[in-house]
C-alpha cells in the first residue's frame, strides 16, 4: 500500500489527504518517525485537519516525543472543536489524559 501510495507522491500528486494516508500507512507498519514527517506535511497543507492532528500526536508519542505529542493533542483538540468534529476531540483529549498521567 505504502508504495502506491509514494508513487502517486512522487508523481506530484501531494495533498494532505495523501499524506495523510501515507502517515496512517506508515504507523500501521510501526514506522512512527516516517508516518511523522508525512503527518507534519499533512497539518502543514490543511491546518483544519483534525484527523492528522490526532494520530501525528500518536506518532509522537510512539517516539517518545511526549512534550510535542501533548502540544499537537492541545492544538488537534481546539482545532476538532473550532470544526465540529467532537468524536475527534473527545478521543484527543483521552490521548492527552493518558499522556499527562504518565508522564
Amino acid at each position: 500500500m505504502t508504495a502506491s501510495l509514494e508513487k502517486l507522491l512522487a508523481r506530484g500528486q501531494d495533498s494532505a489527504t495523501l499524506r495523510f494516508a501515507l502517515g496512517t500507512e506508515y504507523l500501521k507498519l510501526d514506522q512512527p518517525k516516517r508516518a511523522s514527517e508525512h503527518l507534519h506535511a499533512a497539518v502543514a497543507m490543511d491546518p483544519n485537519y483534525s484527523a492528522a492532528w490526532k494520530l501525528l500526536g500518536k506518532a509522537q508519542v510512539a517516539l517518545g516525543l511526549l512534550q510535542e505529542a501533548d502540544a499537537t493533542f492541545t492544538r488537534g483538540i481546539a482545532v476538532a472543536r473550532a470544526h465540529g468534529d467532537e468524536q475527534a476531540a473527545r478521543e484527543m483529549q483521552v490521548f492527552l489524559r493518558r499522556l499527562q498521567t504518565s508522564s
